[in-house]
């Protein structure tokens, strides 16, 4: 079950080791899922709770501290075969059973570093985290080492997001096939949704982000559905998810005929994504990117009604994460350079509540060589859905 050889995730443990050594840390405690995956395979839910892997800067097997039901997820899944179980009980201590992994392996009196920035990593469980180690080890924030790592495809997980990428044009072409006036919004996320699936794609566990009408202007998922109206606007955001990589777009399209002033925000979306993508070349700051989007909405007065970024990384993402894949994230100030292998989602929105108008255009890119390559093969247009 594993998805890439057992020399990639070696070539990222070593790499993974390399910039331990480099901080001066002895091991990592791997609490993001992200991570787990990344460096071993193993695919689970069970990061909602307490679960850590150790992987010491010298050369040992890494061992997993989880709870009972992801046994078998991390024998069938993942290259770990150290796993070692805590088990639910009024007042179970977790991290005292990490104290004891961590004492097993020498790293009493040691530094080591600690995922912090993930949803594994609760408030409650840093706390324990922190007092039950307090006086056995030094703790340093090292959340940076696997996501800086991960920011960067190796050609085995560009293969995924190529096919993810195929799978988000699918998601875009039921949508234009499906939505009409007076069909359901469940309607049109059941047909995408079942076309990523007959393509062996993964269905995001978030809200799906797709809202007609007044819900048009919205960049977040909501509950509830309504029926498509005519003369009215629909806006999705949608990601191709393949092996848990990720690759996105942003539409909106008219149901029923087209408006004179939305068709010419059509075209001011348009011009910012060009020259977004144009912005994003190896070498050069991410931040122009974003320099580059504000530009052209600000320069056309519709500063007040644009987003603050100019979109973010892509990768292999669980819940709650979602599509986002961050740091790095496409702000206008952003020193970090962009490097061949980097994927990126570069999204224009206008959302102009004044006039209830919306218009929402983006593709995922990829840094290449040379420039940047655009992931979609879909034609960019407005269209018209009656």
């Amino acid at each position: 079950m594993l998805h890439f050889t057992r020399e990639e995730f070696g070539s990222r443990i070593n790499a993974t080791r390399d910039e331990l050594a480099r901080r001066g840390l002895d091991a990592l405690l791997i609490f993001a899922q992200e991570s787990h995956y990344y460096l071993t395979g193993f695919d689970s839910g069970g990061y909602k709770h307490f679960q850590c892997a150790v992987l010491t800067t010298v050369e040992s097997p890494i061992t997993l501290l989880t709870r009972r039901p992801d046994l078998q997820q991390a024998r069938r899944t993942s290259t770990i075969e150290d796993v070692r179980l805590w088990y639910n009980a009024e007042h179970a201590n977790p991290a005292s059973e990490l104290r004891k992994i961590l004492d097993e392996k020498g790293l009493r009196g040691k530094r080591l570093g600690v995922e912090l920035a993930t949803y594994g990593m609760t408030g409650a469980n840093w706390e324990l985290l922190r007092t039950t180690l307090a006086g056995f080890c030094d703790l340093v924030d090292a959340s940076s080492i696997v996501q800086l790592q991960r920011a960067i495809k190796s050609p085995a997980e560009l293969v995924y997001v190529r096919r993810a990428a195929e799978l988000a044009d699918d998601a875009v072409q039921a949508m234009l096939d499906t939505a009409r006036p007076g069909v359901d919004e469940g309607d049109v996320v059941a047909a995408i949704d079942r076309a990523v699936l007959r393509g062996g794609g993964d269905v995001g566990s978030g809200p799906r982000i797709l809202g007609s009408g007044p819900k048009a202007l919205l960049v977040r998922g909501t509950t509830g559905s309504r029926k498509l109206g005519d003369d009215e606007q629909l806006t999705m955001e949608w990601s191709g998810i393949y092996r848990r990589y990720n690759v996105a777009m942003f539409r909106t399209v008219a149901i029923g005929r087209a408006r004179p002033q939305h068709v010419k925000l059509f075209g001011l979306v348009e011009e910012a994504l060009a020259a977004m993508t144009a912005a994003a070349r190896p070498g050069a700051p991410l931040g122009r990117i974003d320099q580059e989007h504000r530009r052209v909405f600000d320069d056309a007065g519709y500063r007040e009604q644009r987003q603050w970024t100019a979109g973010y990384s892509l990768g292999a993402t669980f819940p709650p994460r979602g599509v986002m894949d961050y740091p790095p994230m496409l702000y206008a100030d952003n020193p970090m350079l962009a490097v061949p292998g980097m994927v990126f989602f570069l999204h224009a929105v206008i959302s102009d509540e004044k006039n209830e108008s919306a218009m929402a255009l983006g593709h995922s890119i990829l840094i290449t060589d040379s420039g940047c390559e655009v992931l979609s093969k879909l034609k960019l247009e407005y269209s018209e859905l009656s």
